[in-house]
């Protein structure tokens, strides 16, 4: 029973990820077999988050559903030892969700993702109210069972960031409840030319958001009313890019714990978020070795030389 003061929770998906990496430039389709390297790690947009923010420090609960598997027992395993609060883990009867990513050698991938029985599930509402009365934020992935909590958490008095994953259309109704319930709204750029237009959009319909668009090679955009869109350069590192899974719940977690938890401006969350980001770039097929807090303060200036903006 979750008794102790926790800095975050996290809400959302879990599962173990599959990283096909290509030898080549591109899958030959003309044959039947292809020689890649294949791993296999705890991934995902809650494994990533909530490893993540354990990773740097902070006391953090998951909710979330894993299945009566392997893959269900590895992930619970992974996440104690990590010392991650599992209170509010509870049962997938579909199983444990999985996905499939192809990866190329720049580090873009292609993604084919199993969320069993996420779109049915329900969440165990009292059990995450007693955990949501403890922490500090609630950090929102979009599971269809997740919205059930989103006025559970509001009830809560928690600030509220929802990830909104890869954007196609802001309208989308299934995003809407996630939309309406945030303090602090993520989303991908993968599929927009220039986010500047959707940020523009959700500050016409909600002006107190902040937001976070994240732009890979192209750096991120910060959108508010006062300070209208910022965009942000990349940031350089020596390591080059290998593996981008994981690097938006980076971003979210590094700029939420450095602004909410920390008390840091906006300038320089976006930095550290960009940071934790670009170093989850440099990992292969791992949630197991996201940024350190030493490391974070010291990449960022914070404890030593910081790195510089540019095109990575």
């Amino acid at each position: 029973m979750t008794c102790i003061p926790l800095d975050v929770v996290v809400v959302g998906n879990i599962g173990v990820d599959t990283n096909i990496y290509l030898y080549g430039e591109e899958i030959d389709f003309s044959v039947e077999a292809n020689f890649t390297q294949n791993f296999d790690c705890v991934g995902q947009a809650g494994g990533y988050a909530s490893r993540g923010y354990r990773r740097l420090g902070y006391s953090t609960a998951f909710i979330g559903s894993i299945g009566e598997d392997f893959n269900g027992r590895y992930i619970r395993e992974t996440l104690a030892r990590d010392g991650i609060d599992l209170e509010g883990v509870f049962t997938d009867p579909a199983g444990t969700s999985r996905s499939v990513n192809i990866m190329y050698k720049d580090g873009r991938r292609k993604n084919f993702y199993d969320g069993k029985g996420h779109m049915t599930l329900h969440a165990p509402v009292e059990i995450s109210r007693r955990i949501f009365s403890s922490a500090r934020l609630a950090h929102f992935n979009i599971p269809n069972w997740a919205r059930q909590l989103l006025p559970v958490a509001k009830e809560c008095g928690l600030p509220i960031a929802v990830d909104l994953q890869d954007v196609i259309d802001i309208n989308d109704p299934y995003r809407q409840d996630f939309i309406n319930a945030a303090d602090y709204l993520f989303f991908s750029a993968a599929n927009q030319r220039d986010p500047g237009e959707i940020a523009q959009e959700l500050l016409r319909r909600r002006p107190e958001l902040i937001i976070i668009a994240g732009m890979g090679a192209q750096g991120c955009l910060l959108a508010t009313s006062t300070k209208g869109l910022q965009y942000f350069p990349a940031i350089e590192m020596v390591q080059p890019v290998i593996d981008t899974n994981g690097a938006g719940d980076s971003l979210a977690v590094g700029f939420l714990s450095s602004y909410l938890l920390q008390g840091l401006s906006l300038d320089e969350a976006i930095q550290r978020g960009q940071i934790a980001a670009r170093f989850c770039c440099t990992q292969k097929a791992s949630s197991d070795t996201l940024i350190t807090m030493n490391e974070l303060d010291h990449l960022s200036g914070r404890g030593g030389n910081a790195i510089s903006e540019g095109n990575s």
